[in-house]
């Protein structure tokens, strides 16, 4: 990324709030949050965020009383998160200026489509060109050949990451040694049957640091298949 974005996420559940910036960061963007709920428009403006994630239900106004204010005075981006699900809260939102609606529990990776949506649209950002992905709550940096999360980050080899990218992209399928092999020539890698094998297994093994080894299947006598997990936020 040419700069990090600074997304202020209001949430008074702290564990929640945590776990969302930690899942942001991995992603290259600058989290903050409230330290003083009675002073959300001060320290909005202390911090001058490209977004802004607000919870509706919060200590002293709720996040529609801030979002009017936060709207009176920037057009910055706005987005709920929130586990109201009556249709006239949704309403209420986009009345009062706000870009989008996300109900708890939530899928993390439709959050971060949703930010790159936003920020696609109010600031030209092509998100693509950073060929960032998700998979089982890590983020998948192709260009950097890099997956992290919240228990770190390890870099891969371009093999490794060409192999684990052919996977995710049709994760929970089997990808058969011969597709596997083929692409890898194609994109001028020349890798053997056996060299496959031991990419693989590297690759398996650096995803163990992340807990997500476990996530690429060997299936003996067709080839290997990348698991998808689902992360859901309440």
């Amino acid at each position: 990324m040419s700069r990090l974005f600074k997304l202020l996420l209001i949430e008074d559940d702290e564990s929640l709030f945590h776990e969302i910036k930690d899942r942001l960061t991995g992603w290259s963007y600058d989290v903050y949050g409230i330290q003083d709920f009675s002073q959300v428009l001060q320290e909005f403006a202390a911090v001058q965020p490209d977004c802004v994630i607000i919870d509706v239900q919060l200590p002293k106004f709720d996040g529609f009383h801030w979002c009017r204010l936060i709207r009176s005075r920037s057009n910055v981006p706005i987005l709920f998160l929130s586990s109201r699900d009556h249709p006239a809260d949704m309403v209420m939102s986009m009345q009062l200026g706000a870009d989008d609606f996300i109900q708890k529990p939530f899928h993390f990776d439709v959050l971060i489509a949703k930010i790159q949506a936003i920020f696609r649209r109010v600031y030209h950002y092509n998100t693509e060109a950073n060929t960032l992905k998700t998979w089982c709550g890590a983020a998948i940096d192709a260009e950097q050949n890099l997956v992290s999360n919240d228990k770190g980050t390890v870099e891969l080899t371009k093999n490794e990451m060409f192999i684990l990218k052919q996977l995710i992209e049709q994760k929970n399928k089997i990808v058969s040694r011969e597709e596997l092999i083929r692409s890898l020539w194609n994109d001028e890698r020349f890798v053997s049957d056996n060299t496959l094998t031991v990419n693989v297994n590297r690759l398996r093994k650096k995803l163990d640091a992340l807990q997500l080894g476990t996530y690429i299947e060997t299936k003996v006598g067709q080839g290997y298949l990348a698991k998808e997990e689902d992360h859901f936020y309440d």
